[in-house]
C-alpha cells in the first residue's frame, strides 16, 4: 500500500495565507483562495446547489483537507461561472513541474 499522500494544508504554515514552496501544495493553496472568493458570502450549501459539488467537499478542500479531483474543480468553475485553477507562470508556480 502506498503511503497516504499529505493533506494540502500539511504542507506548509498558516492555510492557506502564507505561500507553499512544494509547487503542487502551492497550486491547491491558490486554488482554495480562488474558491473562497467566488464562494463570497454564500453559504456551502448554496454553492454545492449550485455547482453539484457536495457541500462537505467544497469545504475540505477550503480547508485544505483535499486534493480536489478534475471533476470537482469543473463543476466548481463551471457552476460559479470563472476559473479558480491557477494559472501556470504566476508567482511561485512553475510553468512546467
Amino acid at each position: 500500500m502506498p503511503p497516504k499522500r499529505a493533506r494540502p494544508r500539511d504542507l506548509g504554515e498558516n492555510w492557506p495565507l502564507e505561500p507553499i514552496a512544494d509547487p503542487i501544495g502551492e497550486v491547491a493553496r491558490r486554488l482554495a483562495i480562488a474558491l473562497r472568493e467566488a464562494v463570497g458570502e454564500r453559504g456551502l450549501r448554496e454553492i454545492a446547489a449550485l455547482t453539484g459539488v457536495d457541500h462537505t467537499t467544497v469545504a475540505d478542500v477550503l480547508r485544505g483537507n483535499a486534493w480536489p479531483d478534475m471533476v470537482t474543480i469543473a463543476r466548481l468553475e463551471l457552476g460559479l461561472g470563472q476559473a479558480l485553477w491557477p494559472s501556470a507562470g504566476a508567482a511561485g508556480i512553475p510553468d512546467h513541474f
